[in-house]
């Protein structure tokens, strides 16, 4: 997959770990239109199976992306509805 998105918010979540990210991520989502994708910054490595978890299980939104680097993960979430 292709980490090259059309972002329309970045959240910063950088030092906070779980279960901060989730609830920030899904604030920040419920402000988005359907179609607008999140970019989840984050260095809790938690994080990448939490907001996959999060995603599957929630309706309206679609996790596209993951990137794992240099202590630092990058998730896409569109809201979808």
């Amino acid at each position: 997959m292709s980490s090259e998105y059309d972002t329309t918010e970045t959240l910063d979540v950088k030092g906070q770990s779980c279960p901060i990210p989730i609830v920030k991520t899904k604030q920040a989502i419920d402000d988005l239109e359907a179609g607008d994708v999140l970019e989840v910054v984050a260095t809790d490595s938690g994080s990448m199976s939490d907001i996959q978890g999060w995603a599957d299980g929630t309706s309206g939104v679609e996790l596209l992306d993951q990137v794992e680097g240099d202590d630092r993960y990058t998730h896409y979430v569109e809201k979808t509805a």
